[in-house]
């Protein structure tokens, strides 16, 4: 325990580190500045990612301080690295589409390529300032940094829809996670054949949380969440299943739950298989409620074995994309981080 704790502190110290605007790390930071090709702080909050053509294609809630406050944006960054990020650009600058009042919200933007259409499909989540209408959102585009164009929303399985989260098979089969407060549970839904809609349920899984992030690994699915806090982080959990569809463990921490996981909350796992390794990257977001603009990201490799499912303490890392490796290591001198 005083080991976790020694660790967990150095962790915090990266909250307030910033890598210089001239360098070029090799390593990922987990909670400390990211910073796109621009030198900019990424604004992806909540966010997705989709590997297209060999790169890996980052969307999520841009919370950028000097945006029109009557829009909602998300902005899109591309890599080939997953460390170093050019920004593509603002691909939504959403007027309230539904008439939806002031403080209207999107959140947790996910991005799917059709392979039928040839069309990007952007879901998000959509709702009213006090969380009533529950929707899902769905924008496309033609290309894959934008813009993209509103086209409707709807209730997936006509059930309230609030979190969002994406998966995408080894089959390449689409799938829309989203949590039903009413149900106490949480679904992974099919989306149609042109992802425009859902298609049908895979599987509910009775358990309350939010945040919901699917990963297929070794013959097993594992399915992870957080329970509902708001903005406050708490000890996220995973349970696994032979099949998409269940039946599902029990739920289990994936840190020490004196942790919090960190500080962060989940927002995707991201498989990399290389040639002599594959590995799950869990994904999460540090939220700063009075500062969004300044959330952090928490990405770590995952460590799997037999079923069971740890994130590690956060230090920095680095993958190889090539091999599919990820080697944690110790912390460079915090003035050059």
């Amino acid at each position: 325990m005083k080991k976790l704790l020694v660790s967990f502190a150095a962790f915090l110290l990266f909250f307030s580190i910033a890598l210089p605007a001239n360098a070029a790390p090799k390593q990922i930071f987990p909670g400390a500045v990211w910073k796109d090709n621009r030198g900019q702080q990424i604004q992806a909050h909540g966010g997705g990612i989709l590997h297209w053509k060999g790169a890996y294609y980052w969307v999520g809630e841009d919370r950028t301080p000097s945006n029109d406050p009557e829009k909602r944006y998300v902005s899109c960054y591309s890599s080939k690295d997953l460390v170093h990020w050019t920004f593509r650009g603002q691909i939504l600058a959403l007027s309230d589409p539904e008439h939806l009042g002031s403080h209207w919200v999107l959140e947790r933007p996910k991005l799917f390529h059709n392979p039928r259409t040839g069309k990007f499909v952007l879901y998000f989540h959509l709702d009213d300032a006090r969380y009533k209408l529950a929707r899902v959102g769905v924008a496309v585009s033609d290309r894959i940094a934008g813009p993209y164009a509103y086209v409707k929303s709807f209730r997936p399985l006509d059930q309230e829809s609030r979190d969002i989260g994406q998966f995408i098979d080894d089959d390449g089969s689409a799938y829309l996670i989203f949590e039903s407060r009413p149900t106490h549970g949480f679904f992974i839904a099919q989306l149609s054949d042109d992802y425009m809609s859902v298609e049908k349920q895979v599987s509910f899984i009775r358990a309350p949380l939010e945040g919901g992030a699917v990963v297929h690994y070794n013959g097993l699915y594992y399915a992870l969440g957080s329970h509902m806090t708001g903005w406050r982080p708490n000890p996220n959990v995973y349970a696994t299943a032979p099949s998409l569809s269940g039946p599902w463990t029990e739920f289990k921490d994936i840190a020490p739950p004196e942790a919090n996981t960190y500080q962060a909350q989940s927002a995707m796992l991201l498989k990399v298989t290389g040639s002599k390794a594959t590995s799950v990257l869990f994904m999460g977001d540090i939220w700063k409620p009075g500062t969004l603009w300044d959330s952090r990201y928490l990405w770590m490799p995952a460590q799997i074995d037999n079923g069971e499912f740890h994130l590690p303490v956060p230090s920095p890392w680095l993958i190889n994309l090539k091999s599919g490796i990820t080697t944690i290591e110790p912390a460079a001198n915090p003035s050059q981080q």
